[in-house]
């Protein structure tokens, strides 16, 4: 009983709050904190063997012209390839609204532009592109359950784990879910790949909290994606406060 009233009393542990430990055990809890695939697997088994027929990216997303970088060019033609560096300063951005969840936007950063079942997508070569990137992905996490399937199929790069991503379900959020980015920390990027490190402020049941999702990306088919060949590409975890974290916000 003390176990069932735990799960009620935290947001973190209730259904559709944790996307997954792995794209995760909840792109939040922090799915940011709050909310995704809730991927249901045997962490003892071996992964699955990947499937070229799932690779396919979403029709909504044009395929990127061949360029000399590895990963494409990118898929929506933005401009700024930088393969090193890293963000330390909050970056500016318009923000947009997918229900009661804010999203940064940027002219040159992206998203550059958004699909048919409305997820933004294509993000810039260059270390604001991967922030940007991943602070999307977690928003696109509190999204309609159809909505972040079609993205999953968009954006988890080919991997022994995709199948398995890909079949996780999912549950929307509760209705008096409500969740804010606050601020990044850019962990690491050498053009190729980028960890993330989001922090966000999420309350649901008049409770509040503050979380860390860690996202993996790898520059693919012209955008930031999600790396499938990784079995955890977005690690969560509470906060007891957001000291470390370049501030970042709406407004």
């Amino acid at each position: 009983m003390a176990e069932d009233d735990d799960t009620q009393q935290n947001p973190f542990t209730r259904p559709g709050f944790i996307v997954g430990a792995v794209v995760v055990v909840a792109l939040i809890v922090a799915g940011i904190v709050l909310t995704v695939l809730n991927l249901n697997r045997d962490d003892d088994a071996a992964p699955p063997a990947p499937d070229p027929s799932s690779s396919a990216t979403s029709s909504a997303a044009p395929s990127p012209e061949p360029s000399g970088v590895a990963g494409g060019a990118s898929v929506c033609g933005l401009a700024g390839e930088e393969l090193s560096g890293t963000v330390t300063t909050a970056p500016a951005a318009e923000w947009r609204f997918q229900d009661v969840y804010a999203f940064p936007t940027s002219s040159t950063a992206g998203p550059g532009d958004t699909a048919p079942e409305g997820y933004p997508y294509c993000f810039q070569h260059s270390p604001e592109g991967a922030l940007f990137a991943a602070a999307n992905v977690t928003i696109i996490g509190f999204g309609p359950a159809e909505q972040r399937q079609a993205f999953l199929e968009y954006a988890l790069t080919d991997g022994p784990y995709r199948d398995t991503l890909l079949n996780a379900q999912g549950a929307a959020a509760p209705s008096d879910v409500r969740a804010s980015i606050a601020g990044f920390r850019m962990l690491a990027y050498d053009g190729e790949s980028a960890r993330v490190d989001i922090a966000f402020r999420g309350s649901s049941n008049g409770q509040s909290v503050n979380g860390s999702a860690v996202l993996e990306l790898v520059w693919a088919d012209g955008d930031w994606k999600l790396d499938a060949s990784n079995p955890e590409p977005a690690r969560l975890a509470e906060l007891p406060d957001l000291s470390g974290y370049v501030s970042w916000t709406e407004g």
